[in-house]
């Protein structure tokens, strides 16, 4: 039985800490930094638990996200860590973490400086609660430059006149900075001087490598290299030995969705049963199936996913029509995928391995970024999963591994592919 200093010992913090120069620092501002699904939250999560598991105070500002998910987040990532390391007095330890532990859900704008100013006053003086972290999860870095310095540098200054380190969340884009960027790109215009320290999560085959990007003023970071596990974040392969199966409750896990009628409306009909999240990509002047955790995307984004005729012609190898309603559906499903852990359509396998319908797009995008990718095929009532280049039939129906998925399909859902996609819920949140 492993006692909490011997988890702490092991925690992705503390030996990330051992990389760098002290460690982040009061008063100083922690970046992580990585693509959209690839596991910030898990992280900043990890970062909290290794203050809780030493009694420290936290405060956790979740923005755009309910209590309810950011709960379940913390719930499932302390349950993972506590079974891989075996924790004594798991129950003693949960609890300690619930005292030491304060979250906080605004809006994606409403928390300024003030804003946490004042926070931090009334929890002091009210409740004796002095953190020794404060993070902040899923900030808009897309603002103006004069507004970024002005949050980031009031945010660090209310951290540091409590004595807390600062830690946030940004989502980068593949586009922009590569896959194996080596130096810290900028997350928001004007934010680099004011970030003291900043890691990057890089997505491998089976793990997330956890590098260093920045650390202080050392113009030669070190090498962390930690291995992550992909959804807990938790260290994986020679660090420690744990089980693979994190065993995240549902309220953890988002469904990603065009919405619309059909098999996209049932994946959303059960992920609203089993209690997940649900965020649907939609675009201007359209009126998706689904209305809850609607997404209305800008005209800028919808151009990330701008595709060429040429192009959608090499892939699936057919035309598509030219209404400004289907290809803004074809860019709307770039955002479904880009994020997505893993994917999962329903409709027909044709003969060139393509996959009826606009919503075959997904599947080739997810095929062309090397993601999981399993197809229900109505016609033969069996799941497929693309391997080796190759549609091969799954010899164990799939369930559900990665907390951040994509549900796409045809509009013309049979009873065969409705009954397959409860199915598949059931299999994977009925444990």
């Amino acid at each position: 039985m492993m006692y909490r200093k011997e988890v702490n010992a092991q925690s992705p913090l503390r030996i990330l800490e051992a990389s760098m120069h002290g460690g982040l620092g009061k008063g100083n501002l922690g970046v992580i930094m990585a693509r959209a699904g690839v596991g910030k939250t898990a992280c900043l999560i990890q970062i909290a638990l290794d203050d809780l598991m030493h009694d420290k105070d936290v405060l956790h500002i979740a923005l755009g996200q309910t209590l309810d998910h950011v709960s379940a987040w913390y719930g499932g990532i302390f349950e993972d860590l506590a079974r891989a390391t075996d924790l004594e007095d798991r129950d003693g330890v949960r609890a300690s973490i619930g005292r030491h532990r304060i979250i906080q859900c605004y809006s994606k704008r409403a928390l300024t400086a003030a804003a946490l100013d004042e926070l931090l006053d009334r929890l002091s003086e009210h409740a004796g609660f002095r953190p020794a972290a404060v993070l902040i999860d899923d900030f808009d870095w897309s603002g103006a430059a004069e507004d970024n310095v002005a949050t980031l540098s009031g945010w660090k200054a209310a951290a540091g006149r409590v004595g807390a380190e600062l830690w946030l969340t940004a989502q980068v884009h593949r586009d922009e900075v590569g896959a194996h960027p080596e130096t810290m790109p900028e997350p928001g215009p004007g934010s680099a001087d004011l970030i003291d320290v900043a890691i990057f999560l890089e997505p491998r085959a089976a793990h997330v490598e956890l590098r260093l990007l920045k650390d202080h003023d050392n113009p030669s970071p070190a090498s962390a290299g930690l291995r992550l596990h992909p959804e807990t974040m938790r260290l994986t392969g020679a660090e420690i030995e744990a089980p693979s199966d994190p065993r995240l409750p549902s309220q953890a896990s988002t469904l990603l969705t065009g919405g619309a009628e059909g098999a996209e409306a049932e994946f959303g009909a059960c992920a609203e049963q089993w209690g997940l999240r649900e965020v649907v990509l939609a675009f201007d002047g359209q009126h998706p199936a689904r209305t809850r955790g609607v997404r209305v995307l800008s005209g800028e984004e919808l151009e990330f996913g701008n595709v060429s005729d040429t192009y959608l012609q090499a892939r699936l190898g057919r035309s598509l029509p030219q209404k400004a309603d289907v290809r803004n559906a074809l860019r709307a499903l770039w955002h479904v995928v880009n994020p997505a852990g893993e994917v999962f359509s329903v409709g027909t396998i044709q003969d060139d391995d393509t996959v009826s319908g606009g919503t075959g797009w997904a599947v080739e995008l997810a095929r062309h970024w090397d993601k999981p990718v399993y197809v229900f095929d109505q016609d033969k009532g069996a799941w497929f999963e693309w391997s080796a280049n190759a549609w091969r039939a799954c010899t164990e129906e799939p369930v559900i591994r990665r907390t951040r998925f994509a549900g796409t399909g045809t509009r013309n859902l049979t009873d065969a592919g409705r009954k397959a996609i409860g199915a598949l819920f059931a299999r994977s949140f009925g444990r």
